[in-house]
């Protein structure tokens, strides 16, 4: 993409349908005049009342338990540096974005204008009584240091400067678990660290407290090794200094650990050769690593790695930490975060990443099992066990520590409680893109000279899901490439023009020869092949592409019929049918058949639901189904109740194992207490409805649409199950997020079909 297209889709993202990235939304009623009067005057003076007898109760009645302040001075923001408080809100407001979708935390962003510490450090205080939890941002140093100190000290909620303890924390979890991979000892290694700031401090002095001996490390600036003698470093500064002048290429001989928290590049591969054998090596500079990743592990087999990048093992991520501390935080009103918190998320993220890793995570990242090791050494950013497992870690620190003012007692619920925060936020959009980025397939993109289509062709390329095929008017295409700054070199075929007869002809012909006893002739195989849909197909059938996509610019009925007559079903199936995945606010939600079959029968519902769950299970999910209906469990003898309760019966008798019940009203099925009083017989009662199955074509079709219109529900979908290749449908006049995300659907559906494929092939 050029830069000045990479610039505009930055600023319209931002300015989009609503400037910014974060707003406020009300969490009680307000429709009636009694909503009203209970929300403001005159009954919101009694929570007032109660609140001036015991300021405690502030976190009873208002949002200050969940309310984090991100606040700073836009004096070191990113690699932007000091761009002054207003051009760093987009940051702040993106820490906050982080803060909600991965640990459900509220955030106002407040950018203060001064860069006099006393000034800040009072700003902060002033306004500190309407937060639970002040985090500072992109401060530069040394002020940062004192005014965390002081706010940490005259605060009573917990405070943290993420720039500094957040790569520490990440780093301590990784350094632990490759310190005991590469066997050796904490209170023995020698270590390097290239970066003097805030960072390296925070990490060293973490390290420290964990067992590396202070004098066993050295830290660089740009200009070299840190001086003892020299009056502009700080006293933290002066603790990892050295008595005489050394080069870094001297300095790594004989160490066993590097940091890099400095630039790209400037590690070379002889001094990876000077190093100790097992060298473990951090090299988190970003976007370019001190030295890349391929050429390290070129240089030396025996090494550990970790970077700060998404695309390599070992990715030492902040947001692996900060959520998850405050959560913890907050859940025990602590009056601060102090070192045994932090210690205590080190050892849960690093015992974390020995435990065997969900298979959620495993197809998320392409992996066949993810196992402890040298390229795992720390938790992936979109393992769902983080919430679960770093809060109560924290937490427990803080009540062990003395700094908690209400301590948890119930562990298991407070353990429910977290796992019911993540919801939905789009986590499954982001593990779906990740597996499809694992490895990108050939996708053809049928409509390819509408521009939508094209922006999602072009970020599906430029994001590495797919390699698009694009089919259309060339012309056109090769214009609104130009247009959107499209400049890469993608396959782009027009079936209608003479450069595409030879195949075109060949294309015909094998369908005229398959079909030339169902009444097709070759004439109309050969005018069905200049239709791009008719041609795309046969792309994916004869190996020249892998998956394709259509159906923006036509019906429904007119883009699956091709598909059916060319592609066809998987061997062993006999329906084709559909799902769509509904991002709601308790998850994701996958609802069925949603687009081809208007009145199935029992036996239909039985091979859809089972259909449907082998998809869940594609996305790393246990299907939990309910089979809907107007009636529960034999409430009503209508037709369309029976065959839903005839097609359960089915599942249950065939497929003891698994979890389907019906038929259930949807109010029951998701509404865990309801269903467990009224329904305890269920084998749904206690668990948590993840998939529904309709009854018909209506019923699952107006459901989905008002979903998503009524309730602004994220959609992917209508995902079409049981067909033998990867091709799927966009709705008509779909979005382009939309688009991209049916085109990851389509990558990780032929990846999955490629891996049965070879394993049948045993």
């Amino acid at each position: 993409m050029h830069k000045d297209s990479k610039r505009r889709e930055a600023l319209l993202y931002h300015a989009k349908p609503t400037p910014g990235k974060i707003q406020v939304v009300p969490t009680k009623k307000y429709a009636t005049q009694r909503d009203l009067s209970l929300a403001y005057s005159p009954g919101v003076a009694e929570p007032c009342l109660e609140i001036a007898k015991d300021v405690n109760n502030v976190y009873k009645y208002t949002s200050k338990g969940n309310l984090v302040a991100v606040i700073s001075n836009g004096t070191a923001v990113l690699g932007l540096g000091d761009i002054g408080p207003e051009a760093s809100k987009p940051v702040m407001e993106g820490k906050a974005l982080l803060f909600k979708i991965f640990a459900d935390i509220d955030v106002f962003d407040i950018e203060v204008d001064t860069k006099d510490v006393d000034a800040f450090i009072e700003t902060v205080k002033n306004i500190a009584p309407t937060f639970g939890g002040i985090n500072l941002e992109d401060i530069k140093a040394p002020e940062s240091f004192e005014i965390e100190r002081r706010l940490v000290e005259e605060l009573n909620i917990p405070v943290m400067h993420d720039d500094q303890h957040g790569t520490a924390i990440i780093s301590a979890a990784a350094l632990l678990n490759a310190v005991e991979l590469a066997e050796k000892k904490m209170d023995e290694i020698k270590m390097v660290i290239s970066g003097a700031g805030s960072a390296a401090i925070a990490c060293a002095n973490l390290y420290v407290s964990f067992g590396v001996k202070q004098e066993n490390i050295l830290m660089f600036n740009s200009k070299g090794a840190l001086q003892k003698n020299d009056p502009k470093i700080s006293e933290n500064q002066k603790k990892y200094a050295s008595d005489k002048v050394i080069s870094l290429l001297e300095a790594m001989v004989g160490t066993d650990v590097f940091v890099g928290l400095s630039t790209g590049d400037i590690v070379t591969p002889e001094m990876l050769l000077g190093m100790a054998k097992n060298p473990i090596v951090f090299a988190m500079a970003n976007p370019n690593p001190e030295i890349k990743y391929d050429l390290a592990i070129k240089t030396r087999r025996d090494i550990i790695m970790a970077t700060g990048r998404s695309d390599h093992p070992n990715q030492v991520n902040n947001v692996l930490g900060f959520p998850y501390i405050f959560r913890g935080a907050l859940d025990v009103r602590a009056t601060k975060i102090n070192e045994e918190m932090k210690k205590a998320a080190v050892i849960a993220l690093a015992e974390l990443a020995k435990e065997s890793v969900p298979e959620q995570v495993n197809i998320a990242y392409g992996e066949t099992k993810l196992n402890f090791g040298k390229d795992y050494i720390i938790p992936k950013p979109f393992d769902p066990r983080l919430i679960a497992k770093i809060p109560p870690a924290v937490a427990k620190a803080a009540m062990e520590s003395g700094v908690a003012l209400h301590p948890i007692t119930d562990w298991g619920k407070y353990e429910e409680e977290l796992l019911e925060r993540l919801g939905s936020d789009n986590k499954m959009v982001r593990l779906l893109t990740n597996r499809a980025k694992t490895d990108p397939k050939r996708v053809v993109f049928a409509e390819a000279d509408h521009l939508d289509v094209l922006k999602a062709a072009q970020i599906a390329y430029e994001e590495g899901i797919a390699i698009p095929i694009l089919l259309g008017n060339k012309e056109v295409i090769l214009e609104l490439k130009e247009e959107l700054g499209f400049d890469a070199d993608v396959a782009i075929f027009d079936p209608k023009t003479k450069e595409e007869d030879k195949r075109r002809l060949k294309y015909a012909d094998i369908y005229w020869k398959s079909r030339q006893r169902r009444g097709i002739s070759l004439l109309d195989a050969q005018k069905w092949m200049r239709e791009r849909n008719y041609f795309a197909a046969m792309m994916v059938n004869e190996g020249d592409a892998d998956a394709m996509v259509s159906g923006y610019s036509r019906s429904y009925p007119s883009t699956v019929k091709p598909l059916m007559q060319l592609i066809g079903k998987a061997p062993g199936i006999t329906l084709i049918a559909t799902t769509n995945m509904m991002m709601t606010n308790r998850g994701p939600m996958f609802l069925s058949d949603t687009a081809i079959n208007p009145n199935p029968t029992s036996d239909e519902l039985a091979k859809i639901a089972l259909m449907t769950a082998k998809t869940v299970r594609m996305f790393g999910m246990e299907p939990v189904i309910a089979m809907v209906s107007f009636s529960n469990f034999g409430s009503s003898s209508h037709e369309s109740a029976n065959k839903v309760r005839e097609a359960v019966a089915y599942l249950h008798k065939y497929y003891p194992d698994l979890i389907v019940d019906g038929e259930i009203q949807t109010d029951f099925a998701l509404n865990a207490e309801m269903l467990k009083a009224k329904f305890p017989f269920s084998k749904l009662a206690g668990k948590k409805v993840n998939t529904l199955i309709f009854p018909n074509l209506e019923a699952a079709n107006i459901t989905y649409k008002l979903l998503k219109e009524l309730y602004k529900v994220d959609s992917i979908g209508p995902i079409m199950l049981g067909m033998e290749k990867a091709v799927h449908i966009f709705q008509l006049g779909a979005s382009v997020e939309e688009m991209v995300n049916m085109v990851a659907v389509s990558v990780v559906d032929a990846q999955e079909k490629e891996k049965r494929k070879k394993m049948s092939a045993k």
